[in-house]
């Protein structure tokens, strides 16, 4: 797969921020030229339901991805098929409510699972697996000159860098997300009797504060749980484009 490698964070363009400290993680395979940007992660949001019959394919299609160098893959369950007999024990209202925000972006007509959105600029069927991946192909390959994400040493604080900031300006938003993943035995519901995994099942989505160009530092929320990584995404308020992200 041709992406970017995951994102490393440069010093430099938080130079004001001289307290944040950086998060080296593990380089994609292609080498980066010394004066080239630093690489990018695609964003790959799922959108799925445990009562959902075409699910489940979505959900393994999105677990190997997860395993992709320079791809921050995230599940968010919805609730919105729980009247079928089976309540999802992973969704969260605020979770659908991302969903339709992408809805008015994209300009879709309505919500649906399984839907894969791709750095909040792009959205496809989950059940269309190569067409995943060649969405996935194409935003890596998009060369942008996006704001970089550090964090603390300490982890209880996020930087943004400077930059170009979007029309309507941007919010940093802290994604929670229990990494590895998730075996839920399905007792009701069109997946009666079916063991449904999940990938990176996102657990909270706080909005940090917003961002318009200039650094800022901002407070982390205390994680729920100890196993709980965090993504930090500076996504733009009007189309909903996400500039920049970064995982902890």
């Amino acid at each position: 797969m041709k992406v970017r490698g995951i994102i490393v964070a440069g010093v430099a363009a938080l130079g004001l921020l001289g307290a944040v400290g950086s998060t080296a993680q593990p380089a994609g395979a292609r080498s980066v030229h010394r004066d080239a940007p630093p690489p990018e992660p695609v964003v790959v949001e799922l959108f799925t339901a445990q009562g959902c019959s075409g699910c489940p394919a979505a959900n393994q299609v999105v677990e190997g991805l997860a395993e992709e160098p320079g791809v921050i893959a995230l599940t968010y369950a919805v609730d919105y098929w729980d009247y079928l007999g089976w309540p999802d024990t992973f969704a969260r209202p605020e979770f659908a409510q991302r969903q339709r925000d992408y809805q008015t972006a994209l300009r879709l007509r309505n919500v649906y699972t399984p839907q894969v959105v791709i750095d909040g600029r792009r959205q496809v069927s989950g059940a269309e697996g190569p067409a995943v991946q060649d969405a996935v192909d194409e935003e890596a390959a998009r060369r942008v000159f996006p704001p970089q994400v550090q964090f603390r040493e300490s982890g209880d604080q996020v930087g943004v860098g400077s930059g170009r900031a979007p029309a309507g300006g941007a919010d940093v938003w802290a994604v929670a997300y229990r990494p590895g993943t998730q075996t839920v035995t399905v007792a009701g519901g069109d997946n009666r009797g079916r063991a449904v995994r999940h990938v990176n099942v996102v657990q909270s989505l706080t909005r940090l504060g917003e961002w318009t160009g200039r650094p800022i530092l901002l407070d982390l929320p205390e994680a729920a749980d100890p196993q709980d990584k965090v993504v930090v995404m500076v996504q733009s308020r009007g189309d909903l484009r996400i500039l920049s992200a970064a995982t902890r």
